[in-house]
């Protein structure tokens, strides 16, 4: 059985709690670090150290250097100020979940730390307390995400909306799409091109000159195209290698190997060719003549199959 985990969102909740607890104990600074626990996940953040401070003294906090505004919390006399410390990362874009100039923690997370904040009445002695929440390594981690292309930087981003990571769904890589969908939208985008791969994002980034927002949707073809159309703001292209586009033919809704392998029976029907032998889409590409056909009647396969799932046609691109 494949493991799952929480997400950062609730590591940073737990570390809170328990630096907060410490704090109230011992009416000092108090610091908890806690390690994103492994899964079978595919998200960059596995086993990283999320940090938490909490203290009554501002400066004892390691702010990040980007300066940025708190997330305030006042529950009776007593007021929370929850800053991003190095490595999770700051809003500088509009259309994220977040406003700008605030720390890429998502409002669950927040929510999280605030119940926390309200249920313990012991907080009542003081004023102003202070919390700073950090990431080891974040920046170098956030080099790995889309964070930059939406405005986050410094850092990554604390996710969580149900609170589990679930093995291969990658909640986190989902989540990332959501975001830059929203970004899209917020900034007027009305074409956004899904890409797998590499040699797919680049030919995009290439050779596209209409206004369009660009996402790498690793294999997550369904799930991609689900989020975009409920926002039902966008004209939708996909961009996808042939070998990826034959598993999607296939119907395939992941075009992970671990969710499957090509049929090359059926890729025999297909081709009309003899391919006998052949156990890659690379050499069968090497054995057919007609190349162009071939990718062309992939092509319309695709999109009868997402037209079957979707009820919308959707432009592809087989590159």
């Amino acid at each position: 059985m494949l493991q799952k985990g929480y997400t950062t969102g609730v590591h940073t909740s737990f570390a809170f709690k328990s630096a907060f607890d410490v704090f109230l104990s011992t009416n000092n600074t108090a610091i908890s670090i806690t390690k994103k626990i492994d899964n079978d996940d595919l998200d960059v953040t596995k086993g990283c150290n999320i940090v938490v401070i909490v203290s009554f003294d501002k400066s004892c906090l390691n702010l990040n250097k980007i300066s940025h505004k708190p997330y305030i919390c006042i529950d009776g006399q007593a007021t929370l100020s929850v800053y991003a410390s190095a490595g999770v990362g700051i809003i500088t874009k509009p259309g994220l979940k977040q406003d700008v100039g605030y720390p890429a923690i998502n409002p669950v997370p927040i929510k999280a730390i605030f119940d926390i904040f309200k249920n313990n009445k012991k907080k009542n002695r003081y004023k102003n307390i202070f919390c700073s929440v950090a990431v080891e390594d974040g920046k170098k981690i956030a080099k790995q995400t889309a964070n930059s292309k939406v405005g986050i930087i410094n850092g990554i981003s604390i996710l969580g909306t149900t609170g589990w990571v679930k093995p291969i769904s990658s909640v986190a890589y989902l989540e990332t799409i959501d975001y830059e969908l929203d970004f899209a939208s917020a900034n007027s985008y009305d074409i956004v091109c899904f890409t797998l791969g590499n040699s797919a994002f680049e030919f995009v980034k290439s050779s596209c000159k209409d206004k369009i927002y660009q996402i790498d949707i690793g294999n997550f073809i369904y799930d991609a195209i689900q989020l975009a159309i409920r926002k039902n703001r966008f004209e939708i292209r996909l961009y996808i290698p042939i070998a990826k586009a034959i598993k999607i033919a296939q119907g395939y809704k992941n075009t992970h190997n671990r969710f499957g392998s090509i049929d090359f029976d059926i890729v025999q029907q297909w081709c009309k060719e003899d391919i006998q032998g052949a156990i890659t889409i690379k050499r069968v590409m090497q054995i057919i003549k007609d190349k162009q056909k071939f990718k062309e009647d992939i092509k319309q396969k695709v999109k009868a199959q997402l037209y079957k799932w979707f009820k919308k046609n959707i432009k592809v691109t087989i590159v």
